[in-house]
Order: C-alpha cells, then sequence, then structure tokens
C-alpha cells in the first residue's frame, strides 16, 4: 500500500470518528432539558459531511 492509499485510509477514519461524535452530539442536543439553550454547532450538516467524507475516502483508496 502505498502513501497516498494511506492517507485516504487515515482521513476515512478521522471523518468516521468526527461522524460519531456528532451523532452523540446531536443526540445530547435533541434530548436536552432545557429547550431554551439551543447549541450554535450545526450537528446535522457536520454528520452530512463527514459522511460523504468517508464515502470518497473510501472509494478513492478502493479504486
Amino acid at each position: 500500500m502505498d502513501d497516498a492509499h494511506r492517507w485516504l485510509w487515515t482521513i476515512a477514519g478521522v471523518a468516521a470518528m468526527l461522524f460519531a461524535v456528532s451523532v452523540l452530539a446531536e443526540r445530547r442536543r435533541t434530548l436536552r432539558r432545557d429547550p431554551d439553550r439551543v447549541g450554535w454547532v450545526p450537528w446535522t450538516l457536520i454528520q452530512l459531511i463527514a459522511v460523504l467524507l468517508v464515502v470518497f475516502a473510501v472509494a478513492f483508496a478502493l479504486k
């Protein structure tokens, strides 16, 4: 495996971890006790970007 493939797998792994963190953060925000304390981070957008990054990185790493 060359360096480019290692970088792509590393990017996919980091993006997968970011996705997992954003899922937990969105769940925490959804289940909050005080509905007036809305967070400012767009976790749904971060989830979408992370999933797309994982898909593209894996696709290019397997190519």
